[in-house]
């Protein structure tokens, strides 16, 4: 089959679909491999390293013209004009955008959404949302780091005593968990929250106090538990007293890294505006659900903004930040997902008896597969 990698045009986006290494894979495999002048630059990848393993460097409109596209973020109106009917494109489509999924249908694409793969054992290896996340997560961290006015570890010094930063992390999905990780190495004294009871033994390991909020009812309990993976929408009184139990520990932090996200819908509200009032001045807020209005109504996408001497940030794409490794993790999650497209005898096809496959297909043909809402 023949492959195109086509440099990604989103503003601030440094990750590529594709490395040498996944190309080296692919070609080994019998796959041609159209890469497109420069895609892999801004990841610290040369089109001679693509050329090195066999790739052949192209423009974007022959890429566009390969049978199946590697992308990292979700087509353009010009990019997906480029494709023609029966075109395979693979990446992160954002699964919730109906709007995209029509006109893709309406191009004769057909689209796998890699976040919409299940979260199961099996789906581990090619979960992007995961890979990507992590990233995200440490580097929340080393962000907040440069915005902090004083130093992460405690510290004894001749001129005296510095205080550890006192970090609460807020959500304790991938990112989460990375950041307490990343924290703890910086030396912090770190707490942490989420809805879910089961992450409480998570959180403890990796040396954070856990923010425990009790529940009081079946319903909590039941919302708690979560589902796929994600946490779900809690009850209006739970969300009270976390607000409230998160309002006092805030008071005391001086960076506060918020995670929480519910696919599809807006992030929930982990930080009120009356809570950053009371914050300390030089105080720091790292904002993950920014993407997605924010777990902080203060917070303006892709902005530092001060309110009352504490500083908020709102990053929307923090793995590009990290582009090599980010690319290559990409990459990998892409290379295992392919291996669900081809048969034994190396013929694409579309098994959707298999539930990875089934549950990423967002059109097929002309059809919608998939709609949301």
């Amino acid at each position: 089959m023949h492959i195109g990698v086509p440099l990604e045009m989103q503003q601030g986006e440094t990750r590529v679909a594709a490395t040498p290494e996944t190309i080296k894979k692919l070609v080994a495999q019998g796959h041609a491999v159209t890469v497109e002048s420069g895609a892999g630059v801004r990841a610290s990848v040369t089109d001679s390293a693509y050329q090195a393993v066999g790739a052949t460097i192209g423009s974007a409109a022959q890429v566009f013209a390969t049978q199946l596209v590697l992308k990292v973020n979700a087509p353009s109106d010009e990019e997906l004009s480029q494709m023609s009917a029966g075109t395979v494109l693979l990446g992160m489509l954002n699964p919730f955008n109906n709007e995209l999924i029509a006109k893709m249908a309406e191009r004769g694409i057909s689209a796998f959404a890699l976040e919409a793969a299940p979260r199961t054992s099996r789906a581990q290896s090619l979960d992007v949302l995961s890979s990507q996340a992590n990233i995200a997560g440490y580097k929340s961290v080393l962000l907040a780091a440069h915005h902090y006015p004083r130093f992460m570890p405690m510290l004894m010094t001749a001129a005296g005593t510095v205080k550890a930063a006192r970090v609460l992390i807020l959500g304790a999905g991938v990112a989460g968990l990375q950041a307490i990780a990343t924290a703890k190495r910086l030396g912090a004294v770190i707490e942490a929250s989420d809805v879910r009871p089961a992450v409480k033994e998570q959180i403890e390991s990796l040396g954070a106090k856990f923010l425990d909020v009790p529940y009081e009812t079946d319903e909590e309990r039941e919302c708690a538990v979560g589902t796929g993976g994600y946490a779900r929408p809690m009850p209006a009184s739970w969300m009270q007293r976390q607000a409230q139990a998160v309002h006092e520990r805030a008071k005391q932090a001086d960076i506060v890294i918020t995670t929480a996200l519910i696919p599809g819908r807006k992030a929930p509200t982990l930080l009120s505006a009356e809570t950053v009032a009371q914050m300390k001045p030089g105080s720091v807020v790292i904002d993950l659900a920014a993407l997605q209005g924010g777990n902080c109504p203060l917070t303006v996408a892709d902005q530092v903004v001060v309110h009352n001497g504490v500083t908020i940030v709102g990053p929307t794409n923090l793995p590009a930040q990290v582009g090599a490794d980010a690319s290559a993790l990409y990459a990998r999650n892409l290379l295992d997902f392919m291996k669900l497209l081809f048969d034994k005898e190396g013929q694409f096809t579309i098994n959707l008896d298999d539930d990875i496959v089934a549950a990423c297909l967002m059109c097929r043909d002309g059809q919608i597969v998939r709609k949301n809402g």
